[in-house]
């Protein structure tokens, strides 16, 4: 069965280009050209990935992944033309996993296309073993189920947030440098941007630290990286 994607553009030569390139590498592709009807669209065809641009009329790129967000932890690769830091810092606070930058490449596109894809279907399988779950005192991770608990607690994550956590719980007290977070969570190493990794620290920690600009769990080595502590 091939993969659902729902691609969100208000540009329709955009729309089409990148959806004859999806076809052609086998995927089943949906569209959209606003806010609305990407929300209906996902709630019909239950896609397996997003690529939501952000400029839309009505209801914009950042709206539709923040509800998206509320119910499911698909990827969601977000498009835009600006350039401006605070735009990439709030579709990733949106719960976006990634951004490009228009204009891009096409095969920037696919290759992070198939990246999160593959990861996602990893993380999902129906199979757990030990190795999906990490406890740390009240602590623990359950990856497959995009959640963690906290004093019994649940929180509910997203797929980037679950990869970054199991990276760090995996080996407790080493600190691993953003390009090498970047590398083994996003995918990739030449195309990304590090602020992304501490983009997605940041909305992680709001949500598993009691306090987060005193954080407990997910620390800071400064100028190089992040480990997750031995403490607990």
């Amino acid at each position: 069965m091939y993969e659902k994607i729902l691609l969100v553009d208000d540009e329709k030569s955009i729309l089409e280009i990148v959806k004859y390139n999806l076809e052609k590498e086998g995927y089943r592709v949906f569209t959209a050209e606003d806010g609305y009807g990407a929300m209906e669209q996902f709630r019909k065809e239950a896609p397996d990935l997003l690529i939501l641009d952000v400029m839309m009329p009505g209801m914009d790129g950042y709206e539709v992944c923040r509800r998206i967000r509320e119910t499911s932890n698909v990827p969601i690769i977000m498009v835009t033309a600006r350039t401006e830091e605070i735009d990439t810092v709030l579709g990733l606070e949106m719960g976006a996993d990634e951004y490009v930058t228009k204009p891009f490449s096409m095969r920037e596109l696919m290759a992070r296309v198939r990246t999160a894809l593959r990861r996602y279907s990893a993380l999902t399988r129906k199979s757990q073993d030990a190795e999906d779950q990490f406890t740390a005192g009240d602590f623990v991770l359950d990856a497959v189920k995009f959640s963690c608990t906290k004093n019994g607690v649940r929180i509910d994550l997203t797929q980037r947030e679950t990869q970054i956590i199991k990276l760090l719980m995996s080996r407790r007290g080493q600190v691993f440098p953003r390009p090498e977070i970047l590398e083994k969570v996003w995918g990739y190493e030449s195309l990304g941007d590090e602020r992304t990794v501490d983009v997605t620290i940041r909305r992680l920690r709001e949500k598993i630290e009691d306090d987060p600009s005193q954080p407990k769990l997910i620390l800071t080595k400064r100028g190089v990286g992040y480990y997750f502590t031995e403490d607990r």
